[in-house]
């Protein structure tokens, strides 16, 4: 970690996320920019994403805390509350950041939403109709993409 024009505060995230891993989430900075993250996080248990390792990027911009940080699912995942480009429908990210917050409390807020979908509060509209409509099924279809695409291999 000799990058030092990083502020004090990503240096102290950063070595509290490698130092202190919350189970089920692993983030690492690119050797090539602290700033970017490469997060994977597993699928929770007794959830459609179960057995799933879903990959994402994540990216402390320059104003970062004043400005929230950007994450976004590079492994395709069915679900209500992310859309096909892997943007994730979560308040924290958007309206609701606040400086308090930190990069752990933003992958755990994700690592929640794979475990209580919102079709209430939808990124991708036909997903969340299906879901409302028909649970079962739109759960079924999360499995199987769940087995598809983020099985690890």
């Amino acid at each position: 970690m000799a990058n030092g024009n990083l502020p004090r505060r990503i240096i102290k995230e950063t070595q509290r996320l490698l130092s202190e891993p919350e189970p089920g989430i692993s983030a690492s900075p690119s050797e090539d920019n602290m700033r970017y993250f490469n997060v994977m996080i597993l699928g929770p248990t007794q959830s459609p994403y179960e057995g799933g390792v879903f990959k994402l990027e994540l990216f402390l911009p320059e104003e970062y805390p004043m400005a929230g940080l950007q994450v976004r699912f590079l492994t395709k995942i069915y679900h209500p509350n992310i859309d096909k480009l892997g943007r994730i429908c979560l308040d924290m990210l958007k309206d609701r950041w606040s400086p308090v917050l930190r990069i752990r409390i933003v992958l755990l807020s994700i690592q929640a939403l794979l475990s209580a979908p919102n079709p209430d509060d939808p990124l991708s509209e036909n997903i969340a109709k299906y879901w409302k409509s028909n649970e079962a099924e739109a759960v079924e279809t999360a499995k199987e993409w769940t087995r598809l695409y983020a099985s690890g291999a």
